[in-house]
């Protein structure tokens, strides 16, 4: 017998299944929708799209691609939009873009509103649009750079239904068609293949690391090695240079000593060419502590002034508060004058840790005492915080912990013939968790493991495995993978057939 359906009541609501019929096209929803914010920029100006837009839409490459022709009437074809860059610079890094008849050449692409923002934005002017081998505008008249080519006669839809699509998540993901070739190979590999891979990778890229400190160790010394290794980290991505020059001036800096923590910031900001000459004056704060670090500093100043370097040799834009050099050089002038961080590394290294402390014991055993200015003060001209902020913190523990310590004790113990301690390096290394993401690490999962969508590396040294391959492969090929050789290396991991 059949059991006969029972009737839902009010009290016992069914699931949610709705006649499709029954349900009004647009309604209150669909209201909501166009109310999104990216939508009201549109009809501020109408026809001028927000800049953010036109980004998505090279991105995507939401254009008529076999349509193309630049504002002088030749065609052109884009092979690689080029990879989003989200810092300081053109807008698209390594396209590939072929004009006519010519050879595909490789370079930037700017995006902007307008022909004439290359000149107004000052491109013209600016060191790091050199590169640049195609300006992409919404309208181009007249050209400022040549090639320009005119995203607005070629989209491929309607503008507010691409306005629509912008707040997708089709436009906020990665485009598929921009993965690696590798990324097919790496989608057929078990969670345990991936793992095993990465973590070979990262092995190779800390015994590298550690390599490269044994070297500068054979030539000043293993604490010189260490210190250096120290201040290049503390300069990030943008201030690595000037802050290994600062590293290698140290056995002159030191020649004399400074006798207090002020002193070693007064000489590390000298030489360091960002001391600025007049008085904030809008921080009455920052006066008081400037006059104290000139009063030191003018005694040397002479005597110094072959070590110091130009204020030009830094960037300073597109920084974290955080980052600023002088509040780097302000944490290394509390370590310099202990002295005993090559020691107090050491001696961490060699004391039994819980794993799951790692970060954390590291971080007691670098604390500095709360800087009176720097603990309250991202820069020189920044207003006072509300709360003290610590000169040290996990992500840069981290960031120390994997690119330097850790290689450098690897090192010391590698000199001294003890495998023990050459493996505790590297059982360390391994436990580390992982450090904070970044542009580099999200663009290398995009294009490596575009399979993977929703795995991250679990620990540090699988991010530096990945970061490891694209610096053997990826930097070696162009974006359309044409000449690497790694596709290739994948395959032989696992079968073709394999799911």
């Amino acid at each position: 017998m059949m059991d006969t359906p029972m009737r839902q009541s009010a009290e016992q609501p069914g699931p949610l299944a709705p006649d499709r019929g029954e349900i009004a096209l647009g309604g209150a929803y669909a209201l909501w929708r166009e109310r999104r914010s990216h939508l009201p920029a549109l009809r501020e100006k109408p026809g001028t799209p927000p800049e953010r837009l036109l980004q998505a839409v090279w991105h995507h490459q939401r254009i008529r691609r076999d349509q193309l022709r630049l504002g002088d009437g030749r065609p052109v074809r884009v092979l690689h939009p080029g990879f989003r860059n989200r810092e300081a610079g053109p807008d698209f890094r390594r396209a590939v873009v072929q004009v006519e008849g010519e050879p595909p050449r490789i370079g930037d692409v700017e995006v902007d509103l307008q022909s004439a923002c290359w000149r107004q934005h000052g491109h013209d002017r600016n060191p790091a649009f050199t590169k640049v081998i195609l300006h992409v505008v919404w309208e181009a008249a007249p050209p400022a750079f040549s090639p320009t080519f005119e995203l607005k006669p070629h989209l491929d839809a309607p503008l507010s239904e691409l306005a629509s699509w912008l707040g997708t998540d089709a436009a906020e993901n990665y485009p598929p068609d921009l993965a690696g070739r590798c990324a097919s190979g790496l989608k057929r590999l078990s969670q345990d293949q991936l793992t095993d891979l990465l973590g070979q990778a990262g092995l190779a890229r800390m015994r590298r690391k550690a390599s490269d400190l044994e070297a500068r160790a054979r030539q000043a010394g293993a604490e010189q090695a260490l210190w250096e290794g120290i201040l290049r980290a503390l300069g990030y991505k943008h201030n690595v240079w000037p802050m290994l020059r600062l590293g290698e001036l140290l056995p002159a800096l030191r020649a004399e000593p400074p006798a207090s923590r002020l002193h070693w910031q007064a000489r590390l900001f000298g030489v360091s060419g960002l001391l600025p000459g007049d008085l904030v004056r809008a921080n009455p704060g920052a006066d008081g502590y400037l006059r104290r670090i000139w009063d030191l500093w003018w005694r040397e100043r002479d005597q110094m002034a072959e070590f110091t370097l130009p204020a030009a040799a830094w960037r300073l834009s597109g920084l974290r508060p955080a980052n600023h050099p002088l509040r780097r050089l302000a944490l290394a002038a509390h370590w310099l004058t202990d002295g005993q961080l090559p020691a107090q590394i050491d001696h961490w290294f060699r004391a039994p840790i819980d794993r799951a402390d790692l970060v954390g014991s590291l971080q007691r055993m670098l604390e500095t005492p709360e800087d009176p200015f720097w603990g309250w003060h991202w820069s020189l001209r920044g207003r006072r915080l509300p709360q003290a902020q610590p000169l040290t913190g996990p992500a840069r523990i981290t960031d120390l912990a994997i690119n330097v310590f850790l290689p450098w004790l690897r090192m010391k113990a590698t000199l001294a013939g003890d495998t023990r301690l050459q493996q505790e390096a590297e059982q360390r290394y391994f436990a580390w968790p992982p450090a904070e993401d970044n542009a580099v690490l999200r663009l290398a999962r995009n294009r490596l493991l575009a399979g993977h969508t929703r795995w991250r590396p679990g620990a540090a040294a699988l991010q530096q495995g990945l970061l490891q391959i694209v610096r053997d492969f990826c930097d070696h090929s162009d974006s359309l993978c044409s000449t690497c050789s790694f596709p290739g290396c994948v395959a032989e991991l696992a079968p073709s057939g394999s799911a």
